[in-house]
């Protein structure tokens, strides 16, 4: 039971950080005013960490 827990938990982990990863790389592409090649900067990073860069990329844009 306590393995099930666990993969449940490591699951929604993962599910959450491709969720995160998608908006951001979707919001990034939308954004006109980024270069190709900050765009391509802007989405490697989504995948890595998308939550913490989604706080940087939302600052930097406003």
């Amino acid at each position: 039971m306590t393995e099930l827990i666990i993969y449940a938990i490591i699951f929604l982990l993962l599910f959450g950080h491709a969720i995160m990863a998608s908006m951001m790389y979707s919001q990034v592409h939308r954004d006109e005013s980024l270069g190709t090649k900050e765009k391509n900067d802007w989405k490697l990073k989504a995948l890595i960490l998308p939550i913490y860069y989604w706080g940087k990329y939302k600052s930097l844009t406003k």
